[in-house]
């Protein structure tokens, strides 16, 4: 009978085998924590590369993205999603989710805007003054997002008042709307070129009209990887963190931690 001592004693030996079925998940389970991280969509590139390297050194971790205005991202912890790590492109978006993050908070990449046109710029913008000149569709983020505050402070510290024909939920988001032809130029980040191909151009902000993007990142608390999202956090302030950042146009606190 499964009570009698010759049936306890196997069961026994196939629990030690498994390690006590790898931290209790089962045997058939590999005990790998995967978890999810809720970024930027100017992030999608460089993640999916940094995902993939921690996956490489940390084997019993998975990394899984999901992408969307920061704003979008945070909402979506306030309406109890999952989610295990939290990275945005701003410090006011992260500030709204600190209800629901653990207490270390890491800054881990820098960006900055520049102006997204169509291939060949056929409007002929040459710099921010030109996205005041009547009849250019202008399309910018929304300012429940931080590509939107970013590119209300560059206007705002170029002394212009432009006209934009849209607000959209994200930077990706504009330069979709640029490459698509509804727009003749749009802000967003300089790595969000990158995605773009031949399908935009762009022209460059100057430094001392631009401003500077961060990405700060935290765990989410009482999650089931809360442990492993802590570490992950860590990781990517780290120096080998900083050189996938690197090859993807983010800048990076120096020095890299």
């Amino acid at each position: 009978m499964p009570d009698s001592p010759r049936w306890r004693r196997p069961l026994a030996a196939v629990l030690a085998a498994c390690g006590l079925a790898a931290s209790l998940q089962g045997c058939g389970g590999s005990g790998t924590a995967t978890l999810t991280v809720l970024g930027a969509s100017s992030l999608t590139e460089v993640m999916a590369e940094l995902a993939a390297t921690y996956d490489r050194t940390h084997p019993r971790v998975r990394v899984r993205a999901e992408f969307g205005g920061s704003q979008e991202m945070v909402a979506r912890l306030g309406d109890h999603e999952r989610g295990d790590v939290l990275v945005t492109a701003g410090e006011a978006a992260m500030t709204k989710a600190k209800a629901y993050l653990t207490e270390r908070r890491r800054v881990v990449a820098h960006n900055s805007l520049t102006i997204a046109v169509a291939p060949g710029n056929p409007r002929r913008v040459t710099g921010l003054a030109d996205l005041a000149r009547p009849g250019l569709r202008v399309t910018v983020g929304a300012a429940s997002n931080p590509a939107g505050v970013y590119a209300r402070q560059i206007f705002a510290r170029a002394g212009l008042q432009v006209r934009w024909t849209s607000e959209e939920i994200s930077a990706r988001a504009v330069l979709d709307r640029v490459r698509g032809g509804r727009a003749d130029a749009g802000l967003v980040y300089i790595t969000d070129m990158r995605s773009a191909g031949i399908a935009a151009d762009s022209v460059p902000i100057p430094a001392d009209a631009n401003v500077t993007a961060t990405y700060p990142a935290a765990a989410v608390k009482g999650g089931d990887h809360e442990e492993e999202a802590e570490a992950f956090v860590g990781w990517l302030a780290s120096a080998e963190a900083a050189q996938v950042f690197h090859k993807y146009g983010f800048a990076t606190p120096t020095p890299p931690k």
